[in-house]
């Protein structure tokens, strides 16, 4: 087998890094559902990303047992394969009803659905080298639709001006991923492999110097107090000039009658706060889909 050939020792050497990097690289959200074990509650996270990383997944290991010299690449989707199923079964057990709903259906549309139709047209009427590059190409364009996912993010960073929902470890470890699976499908001279590793090592680059130049960014707590501080002074109650306050009550005017107006405007303008509040506070962490060999 190719993997073992000495003839290719640098082969072993990028594919066991890559499986090393790529199990960081799972393990990632593990804090994200830790939080959602001990709170019970989602709190708004989406499980799309796991989903597709599972589909993900499992197109690379059916690609790579087709393919039959990628031991390294099957071992690694194996193992996120797990992970992501241990994931969306967590995700399913404290979600609501709808997001239980819309991820049963994400999960019967991609994998009952999908991954199904791709293994049995290429199962069945292809074979051979033909089934391969057929698999492997459509892997190619998965990984590349997943690799436009974390541009949301990159453009949020740009937009805000803060790296709060794009955290360095993650971004540099998503680019040594992308460095040893490019490395491995060169050497193993597999396109499909190395082809989407080009774009997620520049889209890796670019998150890491939008780090540098954003890293010094206000934190989020600061952009909470300048909401408070635009809602109360938006709001200022002036004084009534003593000679208003005897005029209306010159024209019969009872001038206490204000006060509930402004108790209601204070009650509507607490509501707006909290809602704001909520945005600020509740946004989930933006996880990237992963993906690995094209991550």
């Amino acid at each position: 087998m190719a993997l073992f050939d000495l003839h290719h020792p640098w082969l072993l050497v990028f594919g066991v890094l890559g499986n090393v990097i790529s199990i960081l690289v799972f393990l990632a959200p593990v804090p994200a559902f830790r939080r959602i074990c001990k709170e019970k509650s989602t709190m708004g996270y989406q499980s799309v990303p796991y989903v597709v990383a599972l589909f993900s997944s499992m197109l690379w290991m059916y690609y790579a047992f087709i393919k039959k010299n990628a031991i390294l690449l099957v071992s690694i989707n194996s193992f996120g394969c797990i992970v992501e199923t241990i994931y969306i079964t967590i995700f399913i057990l404290y979600a609501s009803k709808e997001s239980r709903r819309q991820t049963v259906r994400l999960l019967v549309l991609l994998i009952g659905g999908l991954y199904t139709l791709i293994f049995l047209i290429t199962l069945f009427p292809l074979n051979g080298v033909l089934r391969v590059q057929v698999v492997g190409w459509i892997c190619v364009s998965v990984a590349v639709g997943v690799f436009a996912a974390p541009l949301s993010i990159v453009f949020q960073v740009v937009r805000t001006k803060s790296v709060e929902f794009m955290p360095f470890t993650l971004s540099f470890f998503l680019t040594l991923s992308a460095i040893m699976w490019f490395g491995y499908g060169l050497l193993l001279k597999d396109l499909c492999i190395a082809l989407p590793n080009v774009l997620g090592f520049f889209l890796g680059m670019i998150q890491m110097l939008l780090y540098g130049i954003y890293r010094n960014a206000k934190p989020a707590v600061d952009l909470e107090k300048k909401v408070c501080e635009h809602v109360i002074n938006s709001e200022q109650i002036h004084p009534l000039d003593s000679e208003d306050v005897n005029s209306n009550d010159e024209q019969g005017i009872n001038s206490p009658a204000v006060v509930p107006v402004l108790v209601a405007n204070n009650n509507d303008n607490e509501e707006r706060l909290g809602d704001q509040l909520a945005q600020v506070n509740l946004q989930p962490l933006q996880t990237p889909v992963l993906v690995v060999c094209a991550a």
